[in-house]
C-alpha cells in the first residue's frame, strides 16, 4: 500500500542507503536528494545506488556557492567557534540541506521528509528544527527514532548485513572504523574506534590536509582582502596566484592551507542533548580565514563594540551548533553582527607553515590605529600626563572598596 511521497536527504552512504531501501519496502515513494556542498563524491554512483535502492527519482542540487556565501561566511564574520574549538562545518551545513529538502518537497508535493541522523546526536535537531520552521505541516520520518526500524537495526553491523542481503553493497563491503562527514568547509570523523578518546587518529584518515610533519619546509606567504567582514580576494605572495569570488577563493584556500598541514583538531565536545562526544576535524580554509578576519578587526573595530560583540560570540556559536539557524534570536544576532562588520575592510598578510597560521601584517582604509597616539617615540598626538587623572578616577572606587575592607577587619579584631 502506497504511503505517499517522502524526500530523503541522501548521502549515498550505508545509513541513508539502508533507510532508502527500508522506506521503499514500507510502501513510500522515496525521492532521493543529494546536496552538493563540495564533498568529493562520485555523484553518478550515488544516483545509481539511490535508484537501485528503490528511489523513484533522484535530485542532485549544487549548493556550494550558497553554502559558502550564506552559511560559512556568516560564521567567519562572527568568529563563531563552538566551545572555542569547533568551526562547525557540519552544524552550518544541515540547515541548508534541510532547506533544500523542503524546496524539493514543495516542488514534488511530497507529504514527508526524512533524514538518517541518529537519535543521540545533534544533526537530528538541526534537520528537524529547520523542517518545522520552514514548513510546519510537513511530516518528519526519522528512522533512528522509529521503534520498528530500531527493532530491526541495532547498529552498523546489522545495517551491513541488510545491505549485503539486498544487494545494496557488494558482499565484500566493509565499513571504515569511523564515520565521515565531508563538505567544502571541513571533514569530520567520529564513532567507531574514535569513541575511545585515547585512541590516536590514523594518518590515512585525513582527507583535506597533510600532516604538519610532511608539509613543505618553505613558508607560504599570502594576503587576504576583506570587505565588510567577507573574504573578497586571496593572493599567494609566494607564486603570484590570485583568486576572487567566494567559492573559488575558499576552494583555493582549502588546498593551500591543507598542503601546509593547517586546520586539524581533535576534541571532546558537548552535544545539545547533554552527551559528550569525541570528534576529529580538519578545516583548512576556515581556520585561516577566521584568524585573518579576527586580526583585521583588531585594527578596525571600536573597542567597546568588539567587547560587546565578543560577549555574544558564544551564544551565536551555540545557536548554530544546536540547530537554531532559522530562529528569531539568530535573526537579531545576525543583524547586530553584520552591523559590526561595516568597517571590517582591508588586507591581512599571513604566513602558512607546517600547521601554523602566522599573522605578519594588516592594513585598512578604516583603520583606527594612530601611530602618533601609540608611539613611544613620537611626542605628540596624546599627552601622557592625561593618564594621571585617568588612573586616579578609575582608582577611586578601588580605594573606597579596600578602605572599607580595612574598617571591617579592624572592627572584627576589636569585637
Amino acid at each position: 500500500m502506497a504511503k505517499g511521497k517522502v524526500v530523503l536527504a541522501y548521502s549515498g552512504g550505508l545509513d541513508t542507503s539502508v533507510i532508502l531501501h527500508w522506506l521503499a519496502q514500507k510502501g513510500y515513494e522515496v525521492i532521493a536528494l543529494t546536496v552538493d556542498l563540495g564533498q568529493k563524491e562520485n555523484f553518478k554512483e550515488i544516483k545509481e545506488r539511490a535508484l537501485k535502492c528503490g528511489a523513484s527519482k533522484f535530485y542532485l542540487i549544487d549548493k556550494k556557492e550558497e553554502f559558502v556565501k550564506e552559511f560559512i561566511f556568516p560564521l567567519i564574520r562572527a568568529n563563531a567557534v563552538y566551545e572555542g574549538k569547533y568551526l562547525m562545518g557540519s552544524a552550518c551545513s544541515r540547515p541548508l540541506i534541510a532547506k533544500t529538502q523542503i524546496e524539493i518537497a514543495k516542488k514534488e508535493k511530497a507529504e514527508a521528509v526524512a533524514h538518517g541522523a541518529t537519535g543521540k546526536g545533534n544533526d537530528q535537531v538541526r534537520f528537524e528544527l529547520t523542517y518545522l520552521a520552514l514548513c510546519p505541516q510537513i511530516k518528519i520520518i526519522s528512522p533512528w527514532k522509529d521503534k520498528e526500524f530500531l527493532s530491526q537495526f541495532k547498529g552498523r553491523r546489522s545495517e551491513i548485513e541488510y545491505a549485503k542481503k539486498h544487494g545494496i553493497f557488494p558482499k565484500n563491503f566493509t565499513q571504515k572504523p569511523w564515520s565521515i562527514d565531508e563538505n567544502i568547509m571541513h571533514t569530520s570523523f567520529e564513532g567507531g574506534e574514535l569513541e575511545d578518546p585515547m585512541t590516536k587518529p590514523k594518518e590515512e584518515m585525513f582527507q583535506m590536509s597533510v600532516s604538519p610533519k610532511l608539509a613543505p619546509e618553505k613558508e607560504t606567504e599570502i594576503e587576504i582582502e576583506f570587505e565588510k567582514g567577507n573574504p573578497k580576494k586571496v593572493k599567494n605572495l609566494t607564486d603570484g596566484t590570485e583568486k576572487e569570488g567566494a567559492l573559488e577563493l575558499f576552494t583555493y584556500l582549502n588546498d593551500l592551507a591543507g598542503k601546509n598541514g593547517i586546520g586539524r583538531i581533535d576534541i571532546v565536545e558537548n552535544r545539545f542533548l547533554g552527551i559528550k562526544s569525541r570528534g576529529v576535524y580538519e578545516t583548512p580554509a576556515g581556520t585561516v580565514l577566521i584568524k585573518a578576519h579576527r586580526d583585521l578587526e583588531g585594527l578596525t573595530m571600536d573597542r567597546e563594540v568588539m567587547h560587546l560583540r565578543d560577549m555574544l560570540i558564544p551564544k551565536f556559536a551555540q545557536l548554530v551548533y544546536f540547530g537554531f539557524w532559522f530562529s528569531p534570536e539568530m535573526e537579531v544576532l545576525r543583524t547586530f553582527f553584520d552591523k559590526t562588520q561595516e568597517f571590517i575592510c582591508g588586507k591581512v598578510r599571513l604566513t602558512l607553515y607546517k600547521g601554523n597560521v602566522i599573522i605578519t601584517g594588516r592594513q585598512s582604509p578604516f583603520s583606527l590605529y594612530n601611530k602618533e597616539q601609540s608611539s613611544m617615540e613620537i611626542d605628540k598626538g596624546f599627552d601622557p600626563q592625561n593618564s594621571i587623572g585617568f588612573i586616579r578616577i578609575h582608582a577611586t572606587r578601588l580605594i573606597n572598596y579596600y578602605q572599607r575592607k580595612q574598617k571591617i577587619k579592624k572592627f572584627q579584631t576589636n569585637s
